[in-house]
């Protein structure tokens, strides 16, 4: 009878050790953690790159409208 009643009190205990230990849910944490930096670190890339194409589209379209074109 003692030895049930410590049994039950020791349950909590034991699954969360058994919850502590196991690492299923850690990969998927990883992986999501992992998917975000890559998509946030696309996302600066690419503003970044679109902010700055239009300037120098803009100086390449003054370049080539200043030249003249020959006629052979």
């Amino acid at each position: 009878m003692i030895k049930n009643r410590f049994s039950r009190l020791l349950r909590p205990i034991r699954q969360s050790r058994r919850f502590i230990r196991d690492e299923k849910g850690a990969v998927t944490v990883d992986w999501v953690v992992l998917t975000a930096s890559i998509l946030l670190l696309g996302m600066a890339v690419g503003i970044t790159v679109g902010t700055q194409a239009t300037g120098v589209g803009s100086k390449i379209g003054d370049t080539v409208g200043e030249r003249e074109v020959s006629s052979l």
